[in-house]
Protein backbone atom coordinates (compact mmCIF):
# COMPACT_ATOMS: atom_id res chain seq x y z
CA UNK A 1 0.00 0.00 0.00
CA UNK A 2 1.43 3.37 -0.72
CA UNK A 3 2.29 6.06 1.78
CA UNK A 4 -0.96 8.10 2.07
CA UNK A 5 -0.41 9.70 5.51
CA UNK A 6 -1.25 13.71 4.71
CA UNK A 7 2.07 15.06 3.32
CA UNK A 8 3.42 18.90 3.20
CA UNK A 9 0.75 19.95 5.58
CA UNK A 10 0.74 23.47 6.03
CA UNK A 11 0.19 25.00 9.60
CA UNK A 12 -3.58 24.45 10.99
CA UNK A 13 -5.54 26.83 9.06
CA UNK A 14 -6.65 29.93 11.03
CA UNK A 15 -10.07 29.67 11.12
CA UNK A 16 -12.66 30.47 10.41
CA UNK A 17 -12.64 30.71 6.56
CA UNK A 18 -13.51 33.14 4.42
CA UNK A 19 -13.80 33.49 0.62
CA UNK A 20 -11.26 34.91 -1.25
CA UNK A 21 -10.35 38.09 -3.04
CA UNK A 22 -11.59 36.74 -6.27
CA UNK A 23 -14.34 34.81 -4.82
CA UNK A 24 -13.11 31.64 -6.56
CA UNK A 25 -11.92 29.35 -3.30
CA UNK A 26 -11.80 29.37 0.34
CA UNK A 27 -8.91 31.17 2.26
CA UNK A 28 -8.39 31.29 6.33
CA UNK A 29 -7.98 34.52 8.48
CA UNK A 30 -4.29 34.94 7.13
CA UNK A 31 -5.52 34.35 3.32
CA UNK A 32 -3.79 30.82 2.76
CA UNK A 33 -6.15 29.07 0.22
CA UNK A 34 -7.70 25.88 1.82
CA UNK A 35 -8.60 22.60 0.10
CA UNK A 36 -11.58 21.26 1.50
CA UNK A 37 -11.40 17.66 1.44
CA UNK A 38 -14.28 16.55 3.19
CA UNK A 39 -15.69 13.29 4.53
CA UNK A 40 -19.78 12.83 5.72
CA UNK A 41 -20.11 11.43 9.10
CA UNK A 42 -23.48 12.65 9.54
CA UNK A 43 -24.58 11.12 12.07
CA UNK A 44 -21.49 11.29 14.24
CA UNK A 45 -23.37 13.53 17.26
CA UNK A 46 -26.38 11.62 17.60
CA UNK A 47 -24.55 7.62 17.01
CA UNK A 48 -20.87 7.77 18.62
CA UNK A 49 -19.19 9.02 21.92
CA UNK A 50 -16.93 11.35 22.31
CA UNK A 51 -14.15 8.67 22.25
CA UNK A 52 -15.57 6.93 19.61
CA UNK A 53 -15.51 10.50 17.77
CA UNK A 54 -11.91 10.95 18.61
CA UNK A 55 -10.65 7.82 17.15
CA UNK A 56 -12.43 8.39 13.84
CA UNK A 57 -11.23 11.89 13.37
CA UNK A 58 -7.48 10.67 13.79
CA UNK A 59 -8.01 8.21 11.44
CA UNK A 60 -9.57 10.52 8.81
CA UNK A 61 -6.74 13.02 9.57
CA UNK A 62 -4.28 10.70 8.20
CA UNK A 63 -5.95 10.18 5.22
CA UNK A 64 -5.79 14.10 5.14
CA UNK A 65 -9.50 14.99 5.51
CA UNK A 66 -9.72 18.21 7.13
CA UNK A 67 -13.45 18.50 6.64
CA UNK A 68 -16.18 16.63 8.35
CA UNK A 69 -19.96 16.91 7.40
CA UNK A 70 -21.97 16.66 10.76
CA UNK A 71 -25.53 16.99 11.36
CA UNK A 72 -26.42 19.23 14.26
CA UNK A 73 -29.88 16.95 14.69
CA UNK A 74 -30.30 13.43 13.42
CA UNK A 75 -33.38 11.25 13.46
CA UNK A 76 -34.36 7.57 12.36
CA UNK A 77 -34.19 8.24 8.51
CA UNK A 78 -30.98 9.32 9.09
CA UNK A 79 -29.66 5.91 10.70
CA UNK A 80 -30.36 7.50 14.22
CA UNK A 81 -33.08 6.68 17.15
CA UNK A 82 -36.07 7.39 15.99
CA UNK A 83 -36.61 9.90 18.76
CA UNK A 84 -33.18 11.75 17.78
CA UNK A 85 -31.79 11.18 20.86
CA UNK A 86 -27.99 10.23 21.21
CA UNK A 87 -26.76 6.68 22.26
CA UNK A 88 -26.62 7.32 25.89
CA UNK A 89 -30.25 8.88 25.64
CA UNK A 90 -30.01 13.01 25.69
CA UNK A 91 -32.67 14.07 23.76
CA UNK A 92 -31.88 17.72 21.69
CA UNK A 93 -35.05 19.30 23.15
CA UNK A 94 -36.73 19.31 26.35
CA UNK A 95 -40.44 18.45 24.62
CA UNK A 96 -39.93 16.47 21.68
CA UNK A 97 -40.06 18.63 18.10
CA UNK A 98 -40.11 21.83 19.65
CA UNK A 99 -37.41 24.26 18.46
CA UNK A 100 -37.69 26.75 21.28
CA UNK A 101 -36.80 23.99 24.11
CA UNK A 102 -32.98 23.30 23.30
CA UNK A 103 -31.92 20.69 26.09
CA UNK A 104 -28.65 22.21 27.68
CA UNK A 105 -26.99 18.51 27.44
CA UNK A 106 -27.54 17.54 23.78
CA UNK A 107 -25.92 21.05 22.97
CA UNK A 108 -22.71 20.57 25.46
CA UNK A 109 -21.97 17.24 23.52
CA UNK A 110 -22.12 18.64 20.53
CA UNK A 111 -20.14 21.05 21.39
CA UNK A 112 -17.61 18.77 22.64
CA UNK A 113 -17.60 16.55 19.62
CA UNK A 114 -16.82 20.56 17.35
CA UNK A 115 -14.05 20.98 19.84
CA UNK A 116 -12.44 17.52 19.16
CA UNK A 117 -12.23 18.48 15.33
CA UNK A 118 -11.24 21.19 16.41
CA UNK A 119 -8.36 19.35 17.83
CA UNK A 120 -7.63 17.57 15.16
CA UNK A 121 -7.46 20.50 12.63
CA UNK A 122 -10.87 19.76 11.58
CA UNK A 123 -13.21 22.14 10.27
CA UNK A 124 -17.22 21.29 10.45
CA UNK A 125 -19.79 21.79 8.03
CA UNK A 126 -22.29 22.08 10.38
CA UNK A 127 -26.44 21.27 9.69
CA UNK A 128 -28.83 23.33 12.28
CA UNK A 129 -31.52 21.22 11.19
CA UNK A 130 -31.48 19.08 7.98
CA UNK A 131 -34.43 18.94 5.64
CA UNK A 132 -34.27 15.34 4.61
CA UNK A 133 -35.56 14.45 7.82
CA UNK A 134 -36.52 17.51 9.72
CA UNK A 135 -39.02 19.41 7.33
CA UNK A 136 -42.03 18.05 9.13
CA UNK A 137 -40.49 19.60 12.33
CA UNK A 138 -40.02 22.57 10.56
CA UNK A 139 -43.17 23.23 9.13
CA UNK A 140 -44.92 22.16 12.51
CA UNK A 141 -42.68 25.11 14.59
CA UNK A 142 -43.13 27.78 11.87
CA UNK A 143 -40.96 30.72 10.36
CA UNK A 144 -40.60 32.82 14.25
CA UNK A 145 -39.56 29.52 15.81
CA UNK A 146 -37.14 28.41 13.21
CA UNK A 147 -35.49 32.09 13.31
CA UNK A 148 -35.16 32.17 17.20
CA UNK A 149 -33.54 28.54 17.01
CA UNK A 150 -31.45 29.88 14.52
CA UNK A 151 -30.61 32.53 16.63
CA UNK A 152 -30.01 30.34 19.49
CA UNK A 153 -27.19 28.69 17.50
CA UNK A 154 -26.31 31.99 16.49
CA UNK A 155 -25.41 33.26 19.61
CA UNK A 156 -24.50 29.50 21.03
CA UNK A 157 -21.59 28.88 18.17
CA UNK A 158 -20.13 32.39 17.32
CA UNK A 159 -16.87 32.08 19.07
CA UNK A 160 -16.44 28.04 17.70
CA UNK A 161 -13.74 29.14 15.38
CA UNK A 162 -13.84 25.45 12.91
CA UNK A 163 -17.13 26.20 11.64
CA UNK A 164 -18.96 26.71 8.24
CA UNK A 165 -23.10 26.77 8.75
CA UNK A 166 -24.65 24.23 5.94
CA UNK A 167 -28.41 24.10 5.53
CA UNK A 168 -30.44 21.70 3.25
CA UNK A 169 -29.88 18.39 2.71
CA UNK A 170 -31.30 16.52 -0.12
CA UNK A 171 -34.24 19.46 -0.09
CA UNK A 172 -36.15 18.45 -2.60
CA UNK A 173 -38.91 20.87 -1.51
CA UNK A 174 -36.71 24.04 -2.15
CA UNK A 175 -39.18 25.24 -4.66
CA UNK A 176 -42.12 25.54 -2.01
CA UNK A 177 -41.67 29.12 -1.00
CA UNK A 178 -43.07 27.98 2.29
CA UNK A 179 -40.46 25.38 2.90
CA UNK A 180 -38.30 27.51 1.66
CA UNK A 181 -38.81 30.18 3.83
CA UNK A 182 -38.41 27.95 6.62
CA UNK A 183 -35.02 26.73 6.20
CA UNK A 184 -33.69 30.17 5.66
CA UNK A 185 -35.51 31.86 8.63
CA UNK A 186 -32.96 29.31 10.49
CA UNK A 187 -30.05 30.40 8.15
CA UNK A 188 -31.00 34.47 9.12
CA UNK A 189 -31.49 33.36 12.49
CA UNK A 190 -27.89 32.28 12.72
CA UNK A 191 -26.67 35.17 10.85
CA UNK A 192 -28.49 37.53 13.66
CA UNK A 193 -26.19 36.44 16.01
CA UNK A 194 -22.72 35.05 14.29
CA UNK A 195 -21.21 37.35 11.87
CA UNK A 196 -18.09 34.74 11.82
CA UNK A 197 -18.69 32.06 9.63
CA UNK A 198 -20.15 31.56 6.11
CA UNK A 199 -22.66 29.47 5.30
CA UNK A 200 -23.99 27.25 2.36
CA UNK A 201 -26.75 25.12 1.21
CA UNK A 202 -27.38 22.33 -0.53
CA UNK A 203 -30.35 21.65 -2.72
CA UNK A 204 -31.99 18.82 -4.40
CA UNK A 205 -31.09 15.64 -6.12
CA UNK A 206 -30.51 14.20 -8.92
CA UNK A 207 -28.33 17.18 -9.35
CA UNK A 208 -28.00 21.53 -8.00
CA UNK A 209 -26.06 23.82 -7.29
CA UNK A 210 -26.86 26.31 -4.21
CA UNK A 211 -27.37 29.05 -6.50
CA UNK A 212 -29.95 27.26 -8.29
CA UNK A 213 -32.14 28.93 -5.72
CA UNK A 214 -31.19 32.69 -5.82
CA UNK A 215 -32.95 33.96 -3.05
CA UNK A 216 -29.97 31.87 -1.26
CA UNK A 217 -27.74 34.23 -2.84
CA UNK A 218 -27.65 37.30 -0.18
CA UNK A 219 -27.40 34.15 2.65
CA UNK A 220 -24.70 32.14 2.30
CA UNK A 221 -20.60 32.87 0.56
CA UNK A 222 -19.94 29.29 -0.46
CA UNK A 223 -21.79 27.76 -3.30
CA UNK A 224 -22.78 23.71 -3.04
CA UNK A 225 -22.70 21.29 -5.84
CA UNK A 226 -24.48 18.18 -5.52
CA UNK A 227 -24.96 15.45 -8.45
CA UNK A 228 -25.11 11.59 -9.09
CA UNK A 229 -23.89 12.67 -12.55
CA UNK A 230 -20.71 13.40 -13.77
CA UNK A 231 -19.23 15.78 -11.46
CA UNK A 232 -17.63 18.27 -13.77
CA UNK A 233 -20.82 19.20 -15.34
CA UNK A 234 -22.17 21.17 -12.52
CA UNK A 235 -19.02 22.43 -10.61
CA UNK A 236 -18.64 24.43 -14.44
CA UNK A 237 -22.50 25.30 -14.14
CA UNK A 238 -21.07 27.08 -10.65
CA UNK A 239 -18.06 27.79 -11.84
CA UNK A 240 -19.49 29.62 -14.61
CA UNK A 241 -22.21 31.75 -13.23
CA UNK A 242 -21.80 35.41 -13.34
CA UNK A 243 -22.54 35.79 -9.75
CA UNK A 244 -20.49 32.60 -8.85
CA UNK A 245 -18.69 32.05 -5.05
CA UNK A 246 -16.30 29.33 -4.36
CA UNK A 247 -17.70 26.03 -5.23
CA UNK A 248 -17.13 22.82 -3.79
CA UNK A 249 -18.52 19.18 -4.61
CA UNK A 250 -20.89 18.85 -1.02
CA UNK A 251 -21.94 15.46 -2.23
CA UNK A 252 -21.76 12.83 -5.26
CA UNK A 253 -22.00 9.10 -5.15
CA UNK A 254 -20.54 7.40 -2.02
CA UNK A 255 -18.06 4.62 -1.58
CA UNK A 256 -20.10 1.22 -1.37
CA UNK A 257 -23.70 2.64 -2.55
CA UNK A 258 -25.21 2.14 -6.13
CA UNK A 259 -23.08 -0.92 -7.29
CA UNK A 260 -21.46 0.06 -10.27
CA UNK A 261 -23.22 2.86 -11.51
CA UNK A 262 -21.77 4.51 -8.36
CA UNK A 263 -19.29 4.63 -5.59
CA UNK A 264 -16.58 2.12 -7.45
CA UNK A 265 -13.38 2.82 -6.80
CA UNK A 266 -12.68 4.23 -10.42
CA UNK A 267 -15.92 5.90 -10.57
CA UNK A 268 -14.31 7.81 -7.31
CA UNK A 269 -11.23 8.74 -8.72
CA UNK A 270 -13.29 10.44 -11.89
CA UNK A 271 -15.65 12.61 -9.46
CA UNK A 272 -12.69 13.32 -7.60
CA UNK A 273 -10.30 14.41 -10.30
CA UNK A 274 -12.99 16.16 -12.51
CA UNK A 275 -14.08 17.89 -9.65
CA UNK A 276 -10.74 19.56 -9.13
CA UNK A 277 -9.91 20.23 -12.43
CA UNK A 278 -13.72 22.11 -12.90
CA UNK A 279 -12.61 24.75 -10.66
CA UNK A 280 -13.60 23.70 -7.34
CA UNK A 281 -12.58 24.64 -4.41
CA UNK A 282 -12.65 20.85 -2.41
CA UNK A 283 -14.88 18.26 -2.38
CA UNK A 284 -16.44 15.84 0.26
CA UNK A 285 -16.11 12.01 -0.04
CA UNK A 286 -18.39 9.75 1.92
CA UNK A 287 -19.16 6.24 2.50
CA UNK A 288 -22.03 4.03 3.46
CA UNK A 289 -20.23 3.03 6.27
CA UNK A 290 -19.75 5.76 7.83
CA UNK A 291 -22.34 8.30 6.86
CA UNK A 292 -24.92 6.42 9.17
CA UNK A 293 -21.78 5.27 11.46
CA UNK A 294 -23.86 2.05 11.98
CA UNK A 295 -22.63 -1.00 13.71
CA UNK A 296 -19.52 -2.43 12.01
CA UNK A 297 -18.02 1.09 10.77
CA UNK A 298 -14.63 0.67 13.06
CA UNK A 299 -13.91 -2.32 10.78
CA UNK A 300 -14.10 0.12 7.44
CA UNK A 301 -12.18 3.09 7.67
CA UNK A 302 -9.33 1.93 5.89
CA UNK A 303 -10.69 1.95 2.92
CA UNK A 304 -9.83 2.27 -1.04
CA UNK A 305 -11.67 4.70 -1.81
CA UNK A 306 -10.21 6.74 1.49
CA UNK A 307 -6.89 5.55 0.32
CA UNK A 308 -7.46 7.39 -3.06
CA UNK A 309 -8.42 10.72 -0.84
CA UNK A 310 -5.64 10.76 0.13
CA UNK A 311 -3.79 10.44 -2.44
CA UNK A 312 -5.86 13.07 -4.75
CA UNK A 313 -5.63 15.43 -1.55
CA UNK A 314 -1.47 14.74 -1.67
CA UNK A 315 -1.19 15.48 -5.22
CA UNK A 316 -3.14 19.04 -5.34
CA UNK A 317 -2.39 20.59 -2.32
CA UNK A 318 1.78 20.44 -3.10
CA UNK A 319 0.67 22.78 -6.01
CA UNK A 320 -1.36 25.49 -7.09
CA UNK A 321 -4.53 24.06 -7.28
CA UNK A 322 -6.53 27.28 -6.36
CA UNK A 323 -5.11 28.96 -9.70
CA UNK A 324 -5.87 26.63 -11.74
CA UNK A 325 -8.62 27.91 -14.41
CA UNK A 326 -10.65 25.30 -16.23
CA UNK A 327 -9.84 24.22 -19.97
CA UNK A 328 -13.18 24.61 -21.16
CA UNK A 329 -11.91 25.78 -24.62
CA UNK A 330 -9.73 23.20 -24.93
CA UNK A 331 -7.15 25.33 -25.84
CA UNK A 332 -4.66 23.23 -23.93
CA UNK A 333 -5.72 19.94 -24.29
CA UNK A 334 -6.86 20.23 -28.31
CA UNK A 335 -7.53 16.92 -28.81
CA UNK A 336 -8.43 13.41 -27.43
CA UNK A 337 -10.85 15.49 -24.64
CA UNK A 338 -13.31 13.32 -26.02
CA UNK A 339 -15.84 16.02 -27.20
CA UNK A 340 -19.02 13.58 -26.92
CA UNK A 341 -18.64 12.71 -23.53
CA UNK A 342 -18.24 16.48 -22.56
CA UNK A 343 -21.96 16.64 -24.10
CA UNK A 344 -23.92 13.74 -22.96
CA UNK A 345 -22.30 14.71 -19.70
CA UNK A 346 -24.12 18.27 -19.86
CA UNK A 347 -27.15 17.16 -21.26
CA UNK A 348 -27.39 14.88 -18.71
CA UNK A 349 -27.52 16.98 -16.36
CA UNK A 350 -29.41 19.87 -17.54
CA UNK A 351 -32.23 16.88 -17.66
CA UNK A 352 -31.17 15.79 -14.69
CA UNK A 353 -32.52 18.88 -13.25
CA UNK A 354 -35.99 17.98 -14.96
CA UNK A 355 -39.02 17.34 -11.90
CA UNK A 356 -42.25 14.99 -12.14
CA UNK A 357 -42.94 12.83 -15.05
CA UNK A 358 -39.95 14.37 -17.20
CA UNK A 359 -37.55 13.06 -14.40
CA UNK A 360 -39.45 9.68 -13.77
CA UNK A 361 -39.21 9.41 -17.57
CA UNK A 362 -35.11 10.33 -17.55
CA UNK A 363 -34.24 8.41 -14.76
CA UNK A 364 -35.59 5.04 -16.18
CA UNK A 365 -34.12 5.91 -19.56
CA UNK A 366 -30.77 6.43 -17.54
CA UNK A 367 -31.21 3.34 -16.05
CA UNK A 368 -31.76 1.06 -18.62
CA UNK A 369 -29.09 2.90 -21.21
CA UNK A 370 -26.70 4.09 -19.03
CA UNK A 371 -26.85 7.36 -20.94
CA UNK A 372 -24.84 10.19 -18.68
CA UNK A 373 -23.38 7.73 -15.99
CA UNK A 374 -20.34 7.91 -14.30
CA UNK A 375 -18.14 5.05 -15.65
CA UNK A 376 -19.68 5.23 -19.50
CA UNK A 377 -18.64 9.07 -19.59
CA UNK A 378 -14.57 9.66 -20.91
CA UNK A 379 -14.09 12.91 -21.01
CA UNK A 380 -10.94 14.80 -19.99
CA UNK A 381 -10.82 17.74 -18.02
CA UNK A 382 -7.67 20.07 -17.72
CA UNK A 383 -7.07 23.02 -16.40
CA UNK A 384 -3.51 25.35 -15.96
CA UNK A 385 -2.27 28.21 -14.09
CA UNK A 386 -2.86 31.95 -15.68
CA UNK A 387 0.98 32.50 -15.61
CA UNK A 388 1.34 29.02 -17.99
CA UNK A 389 3.37 27.68 -14.83
CA UNK A 390 1.42 24.26 -14.12
CA UNK A 391 -0.99 22.63 -15.97
CA UNK A 392 -2.73 19.03 -15.25
CA UNK A 393 -5.38 16.93 -16.89
CA UNK A 394 -7.09 13.79 -16.43
CA UNK A 395 -8.28 10.88 -18.36
CA UNK A 396 -10.95 8.97 -17.76
CA UNK A 397 -9.52 6.03 -20.17
CA UNK A 398 -6.43 5.13 -22.07
CA UNK A 399 -5.83 7.44 -24.92
CA UNK A 400 -3.45 9.39 -27.03
CA UNK A 401 -4.42 13.11 -26.63
CA UNK A 402 -2.82 16.39 -28.03
CA UNK A 403 -1.17 19.63 -26.03
CA UNK A 404 -1.03 22.74 -27.41
CA UNK A 405 2.96 23.44 -25.48
CA UNK A 406 2.71 26.99 -26.30
CA UNK A 407 0.10 27.55 -23.22
CA UNK A 408 3.44 26.44 -20.63
CA UNK A 409 5.43 29.31 -19.87
CA UNK A 410 8.73 27.49 -20.39
CA UNK A 411 10.61 24.73 -20.82
CA UNK A 412 8.18 21.74 -19.50
CA UNK A 413 9.14 18.62 -17.67
CA UNK A 414 5.86 16.20 -17.79
CA UNK A 415 4.74 13.22 -16.15
CA UNK A 416 2.32 10.46 -15.51
CA UNK A 417 0.38 10.42 -11.66
CA UNK A 418 -0.97 7.15 -11.24
CA UNK A 419 -3.86 8.27 -9.09
CA UNK A 420 -4.16 4.35 -7.84
CA UNK A 421 -1.11 4.76 -6.00
CA UNK A 422 0.50 7.83 -5.74
CA UNK A 423 3.54 7.11 -8.19
CA UNK A 424 5.06 9.28 -11.12
CA UNK A 425 6.11 8.24 -14.42
CA UNK A 426 8.53 10.56 -16.84
CA UNK A 427 6.29 10.95 -19.80
CA UNK A 428 9.82 12.72 -21.53
CA UNK A 429 13.42 12.14 -20.71
CA UNK A 430 14.08 15.94 -21.15
CA UNK A 431 12.65 18.89 -20.76
CA UNK A 432 10.04 19.67 -23.51
CA UNK A 433 9.94 23.12 -25.57
CA UNK A 434 6.93 24.82 -24.90
CA UNK A 435 6.33 24.93 -28.21
CA UNK A 436 4.27 23.46 -30.91
CA UNK A 437 1.48 20.63 -30.59
CA UNK A 438 2.67 17.22 -28.65
CA UNK A 439 0.92 14.32 -28.45
CA UNK A 440 1.30 12.20 -25.01
CA UNK A 441 -0.02 8.53 -24.20
CA UNK A 442 0.13 7.17 -21.00
CA UNK A 443 2.42 4.12 -19.86
CA UNK A 444 -0.46 1.38 -20.50
CA UNK A 445 -2.52 0.64 -17.60
CA UNK A 446 -2.14 2.25 -13.79
CA UNK A 447 -1.51 0.42 -10.63
CA UNK A 448 -5.27 -1.37 -10.73
CA UNK A 449 -5.37 -2.36 -13.79
CA UNK A 450 -7.52 0.43 -14.93
CA UNK A 451 -6.98 3.14 -17.47
CA UNK A 452 -7.21 6.40 -16.05
CA UNK A 453 -4.52 8.82 -15.21
CA UNK A 454 -3.40 12.51 -14.65
CA UNK A 455 -1.15 14.44 -16.65
CA UNK A 456 1.35 16.76 -14.88
CA UNK A 457 2.76 19.74 -16.51
CA UNK A 458 5.27 22.08 -14.88
CA UNK A 459 7.02 24.79 -16.45
CA UNK A 460 10.24 26.42 -15.82
CA UNK A 461 9.82 30.13 -15.78
CA UNK A 462 12.00 33.28 -15.72
CA UNK A 463 13.13 34.46 -12.45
Amino acid sequence: MPNISAQNDPASPAYPLKASGNNRYLVDQNNAPFLLVGDAPQTLIANLSQAEAATYMANRQKYGVNTLWINLLCNYSDGCNKDATTIDGLAPFMVAGDLSTPNPAYFERADNMIKIAAAHGMLVLLDPIETSSWMDVLRANGVAKAFAYGQYLGNRYKNFPNIIWMHGNDFQSWQDAADDALAQAVARGIKSADANHIHTVELNYLTSGSLDDPSWGPLIELDAAYTYFPTYAQVLTEYNRPDFKPVFMVEAYYEFEHGAEGGSTPNLRRQEYWTMLSGATGQVYGSAYTWRLEKGWEGNLDTPGAMQLGLMRNFFASRKWYDLVPDQTHSLVTAGYDRTSALIGSLAAYLGKRSGLAERIFTRFRKLSGFGSIPTNAYLTAARTSDGALAIAYMPSLRTITVDMSKLAGPTRARWYDPTNGTYAEASDAPLPNTGDREFAPPGKNGAGDGDWVLLLEASTAR
